[in-house]
């Protein structure tokens, strides 16, 4: 009977560290949710003509355009809204890959999967250039 209690002693142990394991990667998760709902991209033009900031998602919540935009053509304004657009959103991206690697660490398989998603959902096209901002 003793071997059967040594048995249920230690299963129980397990049961409790996984628990707390489970416990602790849902506080972290639920941390990571309220830190990323609270981020936000912005980026500039290398003109400083155009500043843009995007939402979490990375839709355009604030753009601003200086004065100086009126010397130049609408189509190179809205090339330069477009560009600093992109760059806003790899902000964002790269402050959702810091908050995430933070919160669950370089080597955690769900971090990995979190960032890829946020790369192919901001950055569907990597090798589009920046505004540089």
């Amino acid at each position: 009977m003793w071997a059967d209690e040594a048995a249920l002693d230690a299963a129980t142990r397990r049961l409790d560290e996984w628990e707390s394991s489970l416990a602790d990667r849902a506080a972290r998760a639920r941390d990571l949710s309220t830190r990323t709902r609270a981020l936000t991209g912005t980026a500039r033009s290398a003109d400083d003509l155009v500043e843009v900031t995007v939402d979490p998602s990375g839709a355009l919540t604030d753009l601003r355009l200086d004065e100086r935009t009126r010397q130049h053509s609408a189509a190179h304004t809205a090339r330069q809204i477009l560009a600093t657009t992109r760059a806003a959103r790899v902000d964002l991206l790269r402050q959702l890959t810091e908050a995430t690697t933070q919160a669950l660490g370089d080597d955690d398989p769900a971090a990995r999967a979190i960032v890829e998603s946020h790369r192919r959902r901001l950055d569907p096209d990597p090798g589009t250039p920046d505004a540089g901002g």
